[in-house]
């Protein structure tokens, strides 16, 4: 029988290393639920394996390895993550009824970052990520983002250096391909709670002027899990006052996601008393406006963050 008092020494030992080994696994696999999973299978397996840990590596180096290689297993059997820019080119025109997919294994938001893991997860970066098959997203990050050696990184994954080396500069490539330019901001900024409070002005006042200033020329809006999205202020002014305006009355809480500023997003139907959880609306800079809008639909978004799923 397992000895309470190891379980408890083990989990305070592993405390400190927890919110980053989560980080890593979510940047990994694009989903908050699957680096839960990912995390819980890797700590089942570093305490089995506790016995052989002796001090050989260090303990992040060995949870590392450990969590990395869960990640793989989850990678070859759920796929990548997705999101709508992935799947065609953009509508000009609004689409009314637009339905969800369902079939589709959706990228979704992370919460708020410690300030030294934003850039490792905003959005763009991990939604790039997900173009990489797992040997080149693993290699990449390990490398990059975390500081491991090609050499380490070539025994955890039971290849060479040079193999290591050669997916880094696949990723690397891959990755400078898919991230488009974007203002590194922090949440404190004054031009970005300026515009996040214009943002939620706009859509509750319906204001399509004042959506306007705040938005790029080729400005972005998607909304997984439907699968249609807009390129461009015409198109985006068209989605705007066809479906967002009209479809409600809408509240917003300001809060922050994959490092980026971001709204959580209430939505009251015409009759209903209360405002219900709708999307996490993650907000990427351009040049002091918004470039791109992704909001992640679903009431089981908010979990994870902290926030109700009703305002009244």
């Amino acid at each position: 029988m397992t000895d309470l008092s190891e379980v408890d020494a083990f989990t305070e030992r592993l405390a400190p290393l927890r919110g980053e080994l989560h980080a890593h696994c979510y940047r990994m696999l694009g989903s908050v639920h699957d680096a839960d999973d990912a995390l819980q299978d890797a700590l089942l397996r570093a305490w089995r394996a506790m016995d052989d840990f002796e001090g050989r590596s260090s303990l992040r180096s060995w949870l590392y390895r450990i969590a990395t290689n869960a990640c793989l297993d989850l990678v070859a059997q759920r796929g990548r993550r997705a999101l709508p820019v992935d799947l065609g080119p953009s509508s000009e025109h609004a689409v009314v009824g637009d339905a969800p997919l369902t079939d589709v294994a959706w990228l979704s938001p992370y919460p708020d970052a410690r300030y030294e893991q934003r850039e490792s997860v905003e959005l763009a970066f991990v939604a790039a990520l997900q173009h990489l098959p797992g040997n080149q997203r693993a290699a990449l990050l390990l490398f990059e983002v975390l500081g491991f050696s090609a050499a380490e990184i070539a025994t955890w994954m039971d290849t060479t250096t040079a193999s290591v080396n050669s997916a880094l500069q696949r990723a690397r490539a891959t990755v400078a391909e898919k991230v488009p330019p974007r203002d590194a901001v922090p949440a404190a900024d004054g031009r970005v709670r300026e515009v996040v409070a214009g943002y939620s002005s706009a859509l509750e006042r319906g204001d399509v002027d004042l959506l306007l200033s705040l938005l790029t020329e080729d400005v972005t809006w998607s909304m997984p899990p439907l699968p249609h999205w807009y390129r461009g202020r015409a198109a985006v002014t068209e989605f705007a006052t066809t479906i967002a305006f009209t479809c409600g009355s809408w509240r917003h809480v300001p809060t922050s996601a994959n490092g980026q500023p971001a709204v959580a997003s209430y939505l009251r139907a015409p009759g209903d008393d209360v405002h219900h959880a709708w999307s996490i609306d993650v907000l990427t800079f351009r040049g002091g406006q918004v470039a791109g809008l992704t909001a992640f639909i679903g009431a089981e978004h908010f979990e994870a963050f902290g926030l109700p799923v009703q305002m009244p």
